[in-house]
């Protein structure tokens, strides 16, 4: 099935379709719930609540724009609604004055997988991994995570710094 073909059979709750449409995205969702939270029976659950919420919610995909975009979406605000009940930000605290970051040489990060860089990322702390995420990888605005996290833009700023920071200071001991 083209990827229209299993849009409209998820919409008449073709099971089939359903099912090609799991094994299809389930693992580059599970990818993004990964990022979101670092025990895999957890980000297992965010899988399985976010493809419940795709099935039930295909009308509301237009065919404007990527539908595997839209699903993504869908999978971000699962994590992150599954993040602001378990209320991960609340010893956040905005950061004034960041100390001057200490750059990693670029040739070490050319030499590094990406699978150790995302490995890298997922040990940080979860508000700034939830911070860096929505930032650096989603392309979210601090305006926009302050909004989605119920922060402030400072904060956000603060912890996406101090997670550079935390990485920048792992990725020079480790090389």
């Amino acid at each position: 099935m083209d990827e229209t073909q299993l849009i409209e059979g998820c919409r008449k709750g073709d099971r089939l379709a359903q099912k090609e449409l799991y094994e299809r995205y389930s693992r580059k969702m599970m990818g993004v719930c990964l990022r979101y939270v670092n025990d895999r029976e957890t980000a297992r659950d965010l899988l399985q609540d976010g493809f419940v919420k795709v099935f039930t919610s295909m009308d509301s995909y237009s065919g404007a724009g990527s539908f595997e975009g839209w699903m993504r979406k869908i999978f971000v605000n699962c994590a992150l609604e599954y993040l602001r009940k378990s209320d991960v930000l609340r010893e956040s605290t905005d950061l004034d004055n960041t100390a001057e970051l200490i750059q990693p040489d670029s040739s070490v990060i050319s030499s590094m997988s990406a699978a150790e860089l995302m490995q890298l990322v997922q040990e940080l702390p979860t508000g700034f991994r939830t911070v860096f995420n929505l930032f650096a990888i989603e392309g979210y605005s601090h305006k926009e995570i302050s909004e989605m996290l119920n922060i402030t833009e400072s904060t956000s700023r603060s912890q996406f710094t101090r997670a550079k920071q935390m990485l920048q200071k792992r990725i020079n001991a480790l090389y």
